[in-house]
């Protein structure tokens, strides 16, 4: 799978926003009740979606199920000024029923629908990285053969520099520190 810079940077950006909502500062997990928090402030988080579309985007967490993985991987191979319509995705994302109510919302405001595409293709990698990490036991059909699926070229140097990134994002998804 081919994914642009675009959606390389905002992948990280959005595993790290998950990673600093997951736990609060005495190690409990608190993802569920943050998300829920933030979910409330849609009205606000709007005016963020454009700028800092990963900090938003998690209000989308678990809100998606994608049913035509193909067309999911085309538009992570496309830069943002060449994303489809939101319509056309839609045939092949299902939205949970809270997920949809949110999506209404977003959709109204200036730029809702290249957000939600965004929004979109960052919880589809982050539940990719996740089916890869967990050895895809949860009999997941991805035709991955590990992290390495995130190359973005093919060449020796890019091959390594992408296997360190992929493992140091799956040490820090397990809780390990960072090393920097």
């Amino acid at each position: 799978m081919s994914i642009t810079p675009f959606f390389l940077e905002l992948r990280s950006a959005y595993q790290a926003e998950m990673d600093d909502l997951r736990f609060d500062s005495e190690g409990r997990d608190v993802l569920r009740q943050r998300l829920a928090d933030k979910r409330g402030e849609i009205g606000f988080l709007v005016h963020m979606m454009e700028l800092s579309p990963e900090m938003v985007a998690v209000i989308f967490h678990q809100g998606f199920e994608f049913r035509l993985p193909g067309l999911m991987e085309d538009l992570l191979s496309r830069e943002a000024h060449e994303f489809p319509e939101w319509s056309s995705l839609a045939d092949g994302i299902d939205l949970t029923p809270w997920a949809h109510d949110l999506a209404q919302l977003v959709l109204k405001a200036p730029g809702g629908e290249w957000f939600l595409t965004v929004a979109a293709g960052l919880e589809y990698l982050l539940g990719r990285a996740g089916a890869v990490s967990a050895g895809q036991q949860d009999g997941d059909d991805l035709d991955d053969d590990g992290p390495d699926a995130f190359d973005e070229e093919d060449d020796d140097s890019g091959d390594s520099q992408a296997r360190k990134e992929a493992g140091d994002d799956w040490l820090a998804a397990q809780g390990f520190d960072r090393k920097d």
